[in-house]
């Protein structure tokens, strides 16, 4: 996040948070529009998805707290428009390499926020059916790539309920 704040894209500072709080492809972040982000309802349209659908993506405090951050500018549609030309990024390719490069993560795809995103939800316990959900998942299969992780908090769990039982009077 500190390359992305200190890149010269002045939008990436905005766009890598937003991909990894909402799972959005980087496409659907970068043609958002203003008209479709509902501040109040914390809601965001995605009108046409990869899958041919609209969607709707819940917004998290900390995502509506980066949008209220990006700056606005006159008789622009688009929520991260390139400022010179005020027309969505064809791709920000560029500016990511650059910053991973000065992040030390030089496998880091940005795909990878999306997927980084789905584990978070995860992790927290968020089932698999919801997380493919946010993440506009056509088939379900999408999302069990993500069940390992569903597998890890579950053992997590029962490491933690056996660690207390080890404390406890004997039950035999």
């Amino acid at each position: 996040m500190t390359a992305c704040e200190a890149s010269a894209n002045k939008q990436l500072r905005h766009i890598i948070p937003l991909l990894l709080l909402t799972g959005a492809r980087v496409s659907e972040l970068l043609h958002a529009q203003w008209e479709h982000v509902d501040i109040v309802r914390r809601v965001w349209l995605i009108p046409m998805s990869k899958t041919g659908k609209a969607r709707h993506v819940p917004l998290s405090q900390p995502a509506i707290d980066v949008l209220k951050a990006v700056p606005r500018f006159d008789h622009c549609p688009y929520v991260l428009p390139n400022p010179e030309t005020k027309l969505p990024y064809v791709t920000v390719k560029h500016s990511w390499q650059t910053a991973r490069k000065e992040a030390v993560l030089p496998d880091l795809r940005i795909h990878d926020l999306r997927h980084s995103a789905a584990s978070f939800m995860i992790n927290a316990g968020i089932d698999l059916f919801a997380v493919g959900r946010v993440l506009g998942h056509a088939d379900h299969k999408s999302t069990m790539r993500y069940s390992h992780l569903a597998n890890d908090t579950l053992l997590v769990a029962v490491e933690a309920g056996a660690k207390k039982m080890r404390g406890s009077p004997s039950l035999c």
